[in-house]
């Protein structure tokens, strides 16, 4: 229990120096609004110009803050010791880019006239240097405070390969420093880990019920416990709580929106849809204009795809593979390096110019802003004779981007993705559609989310849909 104080002790400091660079970073705003802003609003030759008393002042700083604070909540600028410091530093710089338009926006309907954008650029400049100091310090302090926390991995008959990978990818909060096969027994693998050299236990592709057993063992001994869940996992998260009976009972039922949610939804794809398509014609032009001039060939790509219910329709893209990409007729994803990707189309890939022409497929009703990425009809057909569940994925409207692109990369596996899906599905609102879309903005500038298919993929897909067979069988 002391520990436990420590800590919150510990990351409460963590958060107050965060709240502090809010303050300060405010504060860089603060100098631009009474220097420069404000004194042009004051004395405008509009209406005789806008007077702000101490409360107006602090009302506009007030506004400032809040949806500072907002948007680095929203785009992780907040998890310090999380989130690798390049993750923390770049969302803030996002966080600032959109709250700084926002107030920008704001000056501009105050004076009634576009303002000068250069004293907010100058502004914007000391703020990126007052986040990265505030970053650098806060992250070194968190890892004073709490030294990576050491693992005990329990891992089945399949190895822990995959997951020593990714815990070592993140070496300043994670360490190994012990592994044990569940085959060695139960009792074998509880003594270890109450032993006390451990600060936390993974469980790793092991049966369920040596999995129950051992979380509720340290449950009740207070070890933290990490582990993979199972599709079934991630249908029971997003079950509902009944009170039919003296025991809690969870409904977990096929999933479908209601009215009121698939109005809201397709009023929101249709509102965006229209402006974005109207806001990004320039550079639809131009794409088109290069992709023409480069071979000659088709400027739009339209292929088979399928959506809620497994209703095929045709996708719009921007080319960006050479004409006879698949003249052997076999569908199969992009990969790493893949031959086929004109240079015109790795540079509309990597900044996503390509995907522009589907707000077309929304602002038509065959897809949505976010969903579930809409799938060939063969690769499908493909998943599904190993893993049946990829169909659960289509209950939805496919869409644009969704949780699988933001908290996922390209090259994550499909049934991780599959995973990623149904959480999405489970846990859906207009408020998760609405998040979902703030992120999509900051993992376009993300590279790793573009990247190909990897070919040990292929080997983990098929060691996870092993898993979920022998699952089956127990």
């Amino acid at each position: 229990m002391t520990q436990k104080k420590s800590d919150s002790a510990k990351r409460l400091i963590i958060a107050l120096i965060t709240i502090i660079e809010f303050f300060a970073l405010t504060a860089a705003y603060a100098v631009g609004w009474f220097q420069v802003y404000y004194p042009k609003i004051r004395y405008s030759n509009i209406n005789g110009g806008l007077k702000f008393y101490l409360n107006g002042h602090l009302l506009i700083l007030a506004i400032y803050l809040v949806l500072l604070m907002f948007f680095a909540a929203t785009y992780g600028g907040t998890k310090i010791g999380y989130h690798k410091v390049g993750d923390v530093f770049f969302s803030q710089v996002f966080a600032l880019l959109f709250v700084n338009f926002i107030s920008y926006l704001q000056i501009s309907l105050m004076a009634n006239w576009m303002q000068d954008v250069v004293p907010l650029l100058a502004v914007f400049g000391v703020q990126l240097a007052v986040a990265l100091v505030f970053v650098l310090l806060n992250n070194k302090l968190y890892h004073v405070m709490f030294p990576p926390r050491r693992i005990l991995l329990v891992y089945g008959s399949r190895g822990y390969g995959d997951i020593e990978n990714k815990i070592n990818s993140r070496k300043d909060r994670f360490k190994i420093t012990g592994t044990i096969d569940v085959s060695e027994g139960l009792t074998v693998v509880e003594k270890r880990a109450e032993s006390g050299e451990f600060d936390a236990v993974v469980l790793w592709d092991i049966p369920s019920a040596d999995k129950n057993r051992l979380m509720k063992y340290c449950y009740a001994r207070r070890i933290r416990i990490y582990f993979m869940p199972k599709i079934p996992d991630v249908l029971a998260k997003g079950a509902d709580q009944l009170d039919l009976f003296d025991t809690p009972i969870f409904l977990v039922r096929e999933y479908a929106l209601t009215i009121q949610q698939r109005f809201f939804k397709r009023l929101v794809d249709i509102i965006c849809s229209f402006i974005l398509i109207i806001i990004t014609s320039p550079f639809m032009l131009i794409t088109a204009i290069l992709v023409k001039c480069y071979d000659k060939g088709p400027v739009l790509y339209k292929q088979v795809r399928c959506t809620i219910g497994e209703k095929e329709f045709k996708i719009l893209k921007f080319r960006s593979m050479r004409v006879d990409a698949e003249k052997d007729g076999v569908a199969r994803l992009a990969a790493k390096n893949d031959s086929r990707i004109t240079p015109i189309g790795k540079f509309i890939r990597k900044v996503r110019l390509d995907e522009l022409p589907q707000l077309i497929n929304i602002l038509k009703g065959d897809m949505s802003f976010i969903g579930p990425r809409p799938e060939r009809p063969e690769i499908i057909a493909q998943y599904k004779e190993d893993m049946p569940e990829f169909a659960f994925r289509m209950k939805v409207k496919a869409g644009l981007a969704g949780f699988a692109q933001v908290y996922g990369k390209y090259n994550t596996t499909p049934y991780d993705k599959l995973k990623l899906d149904l959480t999405y599905i489970e846990n859906y609102s207009l408020w998760l559609d609405l998040k979902l879309m703030l992120l999509t903005l900051k993992i376009l500038f993300v590279p790793d989310s573009t990247e190909g298919i990897d070919e040990n993929q292929t080997t983990a897909l098929k060691k996870q849909l092993e898993e979920q067979e022998e699952d089956k069988r127990k």
